[in-house]
């Protein structure tokens, strides 16, 4: 087969104490999935069934544990937020899966930011619109290594925070999620086939906000180390 130009190369995110990565397939991101985000974004934190928006592959930038990213501010916009998220990193395929099987599909678990234009996602949200232009946009989803799964104690107990310059901004555990990290897998595979390199963004907690260029974010997950952000 040949191609008129070059194919892509995979964007692909280290493992943890490996030379491995994990070639990223899809990105889906679970909207409000914290109760009290849900609030401060002016809705009903009720256990509603998750709702699901997607991200393009190109859109994930790893981040080495260590470093810092040098991640330029977004164009169209002046209201660019931080959101800290648990990622699940999907390793077995499969569709309708159960509950109780949920987690055997999850390779590995990371840091994630979704970044979010929040004005134009608002714009979008106002008009009924789908909110590309808000979350979908060129390097919005950073992330930190992968951690195997079977290295990682107690994921659905651990701690999960964000600082902007040194200030606590969102501290938050996965406990709080609306849907836990299997009942949001079983329920995505209901409708879209998962497969191996599926990334999951499990929602964010309270206390999301601005960034402006110099603004320095560093997060983390118990367990996953850090992530850190500077915007330039």
């Amino acid at each position: 087969m040949s191609f008129v130009f070059a194919p892509a190369s995979p964007v692909a995110v280290p493992i943890a104490g490996s030379q491995d990565s994990f070639p990223v397939r899809r990105v889906y991101c679970v909207g409000r999935n914290y109760a009290a985000h849900a609030r401060e974004m002016g809705f009903d934190p009720d256990r509603e069934p998750p709702f699901f928006f997607c991200k393009p592959a190109d859109a994930v930038v790893p981040v080495a544990e260590g470093s810092t990213l040098s991640l330029p501010y977004p164009p169209e916009t002046a209201n660019l937020h931080y959101e800290i998220e648990l990622v699940a990193a999907i390793g077995k395929g499969g569709a309708n899966i159960s509950v109780d099987e949920a987690l055997q599909h999850v390779y590995a678990y990371a840091v994630g930011l979704d970044m979010t234009r929040r004005d134009l996602q608002m714009k979008m949200r106002e008009a009924g619109r789908p909110w590309e232009l808000g979350k979908a946009f060129d390097q919005s989803a950073p992330i930190g290594p992968l951690h195997p799964a079977q290295s990682v104690k107690d994921i659905e107990k651990a701690g999960i925070w964000l600082q902007v310059n040194g200030a606590d901004k969102q501290r938050s555990d996965i406990g709080k999620l609306i849907w836990s990290i299997a009942e949001t897998i079983a329920y995505l595979s209901k409708y879209f086939r998962l497969e191996a390199g599926d990334l999951i963004y499990t929602g964010t907690p309270e206390g999301v906000g601005p960034v402006v260029r110099g603004d320095r974010m560093v997060g983390g997950v118990d367990g996953l180390g850090t992530l850190s952000v500077q915007m330039v």
